[in-house]
């Protein structure tokens, strides 16, 4: 009995090699494809896809936000790479289906996962307990099959109702094309050339839509890879010249991403490098990437009026030079507010500890901790009580922002980062963006900011950098929101697509159209967004952007721009403040030199 049972754990998942070696395979090494030569693979790729049983319309993925998804993988050769591209939209927790001896106890590993996606091939498709396992799971849970053969072995599938998508190619590229079809990333246009079982017969199978990003080469937005490599030496500069000690560019063209790669390192002891999953202090790009974001869905559903006065949603400022503000005024930064204020100058030691307690709760950093209601005591009647300044006339303010922080939560009685992360970015799978990053993710993930040696004293490492969204506990409407690249791409690539995301509705066409277009006679301004500037001479944000860019930049020494006229979305992300402020990458036009080797490159094509 018990030789007929380690026989059937070698059969069955040929992970246990001390039992059978001949089952421990190594991938063939293959060289890594760039430029054409990878086009061509994605090419050969998409003829190669077919998608089955898709009837119920569950490929692409949606509602990633009620979504728990595991990636199961056996004798696939590429899994790496198919996981990698899965975890670009979305959170995927891999599992080594060698590792386990018996089928129930990788049934119970997965029990908090609500969609597993299967990659099998021909090979784990000819045992019987494989095919036990996915017709138990079925039952139980959302079921995607990836199958990387010859096709021989669909008859196996004859009884299998989960969606199957079957590529033909075995390579690291197939791999990659099939886990991003899953999330429509990229359509599925094929259909069966043959019939290969009773159930998969010739002229079946689904095409599907493109809905979210795809991860490609520059070449598939007809860019040579080479016209891009200027950018290098911009890093070199920016990093040799102490600019910043590293940064992450991303640069996506016609809802695909053909660049996206990291420079440098956290700080300047050269000992962790940069990575394209590190997770920024986005400073002022908080101002469109969470406020403005509510503040149009709000807009849009007719629970926020644009005309509408500060007075009507603030009680407090109804007695106070604020009451006639109108919301527009706010978002146009016309409202006469004054730009910012030092609030830490003014900190007295009773209104702070070292330790927490119920007196002192709002964290500002380690070891640090503002007393309990200062922002409504003292931080809050500042800003009502502050003189205004010449209504109508632009003058670029951070309170106007904590002003609409307020105003939005007064209309939805949701704190504005519980808000954003349940309306945009789990929904859309942003994986790192939100508010207060310690609390989710290491430390390690995310890059320092300045050392901080005037208030804080210590090394700012995800804790927000501006001092007053500090005070109010890293939740501001100006300030305090985290991101890595990716997440950036995804918000703005919805905003650039209209509204639109993996097959869900975030915002109308019109809405979009309304807030990023110039909104006021007095400067270049939208509702929330920043734009290009008609000044030809400050070649704002770039020297060849269109007169329909959008976007924003963050002290920090961030910036997301969307060009409509070019389908471009640019995000740069750097800690140009650490280890103190410095005013070089601003100075040596780092991030609107780059943005302009990315429009040259475009000019050039193939060239």
């Amino acid at each position: 009995m018990r030789k007929n049972k380690l026989g059937f754990i070698a059969a069955f998942f040929c992970g246990f090699v001390l039992l059978n070696t001949a089952c421990a395979q190594v991938p063939p090494v293959q060289p890594m494809l760039v430029g054409a030569a990878y086009l061509s693979e994605e090419n050969l790729s998409a003829q190669s896809t077919v998608l089955l049983n898709n009837e119920q319309g569950a490929i692409p993925l949606k509602d990633l936000d009620r979504s728990a998804i595991a990636s199961v993988r056996f004798n696939h050769e590429y899994a790496t790479s198919f996981d990698s591209l899965l975890n670009k939209y979305t959170l995927i927790k891999p599992f080594n289906g060698l590792t386990y001896l018996t089928v129930g106890k990788l049934t119970d590993d997965l029990k908090l996962f609500n969609t597993v996606i299967l990659q099998v091939t021909d090979r784990d498709l000819n045992n019987p307990r494989l095919l036990e396992f996915i017709a138990m799971n079925d039952k139980l849970k959302k079921v995607v099959i990836a199958y990387f053969g010859s096709g021989l072995m669909l008859d196996k599938l004859n009884s299998v109702t989960t969606p199957v998508l079957w590529c033909s190619r075995i390579s690291p590229v197939a791999a990659a094309f099939t886990a991003q079809a899953i999330f429509g990333g990229v359509a599925i246009t094929q259909k069966m050339q043959k019939t290969m079982s009773s159930r998969y017969v010739a002229g079946s199978g689904f095409v599907t839509v493109k809905t979210r990003l795809q991860y490609t080469v520059p070449e598939a937005v007809g860019i040579k890879t080479e016209n891009l490599l200027p950018i290098d030496n911009i890093a070199r500069e920016a990093i040799s010249d102490r600019a910043t000690p590293g940064f992450v560019v991303l640069v996506a063209k016609d809802g695909k991403v053909i660049l996206n790669k990291a420079y440098g390192y956290h700080v300047y002891d050269n000992t962790q490098p940069d990575k394209i999953t590190d997770i920024f202090d986005l400073a002022s790009v908080t101002k469109i990437s969470a406020t403005t974001m509510e503040v149009m869905q709000l807009v849009e559903q007719g629970k926020l009026n644009l005309d509408s006065t500060v007075s009507s949603y603030v009680a407090l400022a109804r007695n106070t030079n604020k009451k006639n503000i109108s919301v527009r005024e706010l978002m146009l930064h016309q409202a006469g507010l004054i730009p910012y204020i030092p609030f830490y100058e003014r900190i007295k030691p009773t209104d702070h500890s070292s330790d927490s307690s119920a007196a002192y709760p709002t964290k500002v950093t380690d070891g640090y901790y503002m007393r309990k209601d200062y922002f409504k005591d003292v931080m809050w009647p500042q800003m009502l009580n502050t003189a205004l300044r010449t209504r109508g006339k632009y003058v670029y303010s951070d309170l106007s922002m904590y002003f609409m922080k307020e105003i939005v939560e007064t209309v939805t009685a949701t704190p504005l980062n519980e808000y954003v992360q349940t309306h945009f970015y789990n929904p859309l799978g942003m994986q790192t963006a939100g508010f207060l990053p310690r609390n989710r993710f290491a430390k390690e993930q995310m890059v320092p900011t300045e050392n901080d040696t005037y208030f804080r004293h210590n090394l700012l490492t995800g804790y927000v950098h501006d001092q007053g969204a500090a005070m109010v506990g890293g939740v501001s409407g100006h300030a305090g929101l985290f991101a890595s690249a990716n997440d950036m791409a995804i918000l703005f690539q919805m905003v650039l697509n209209g509204g639109s995301y993996g097959g869900a509705q975030y915002f109308k066409p019109e809405t979009v159209a309304q807030f990023t277009a110039r909104q006021s006679n007095v400067s270049r301004r939208g509702l929330g967004f920043d734009r290009w500037d008609p000044e030809v001479s400050k070649h704002y944000p770039s020297n060849y952007a269109s007169s329909e860019t959008y976007g924003h930049t963050g002290y920090t020494g961030t910036c997301v721009w969307v060009d409509p006229k070019s389908g471009l979305v640019y995000v740069f992300l750097s800690n140009r403040v650490y280890p103190k402020d410095s005013q070089l990458l601003s100075s040596r036009r780092i991030r609107p030199r780059i943005m302009d080797v990315v429009y040259e490159a475009i000019q050039k094509g193939m060239q």
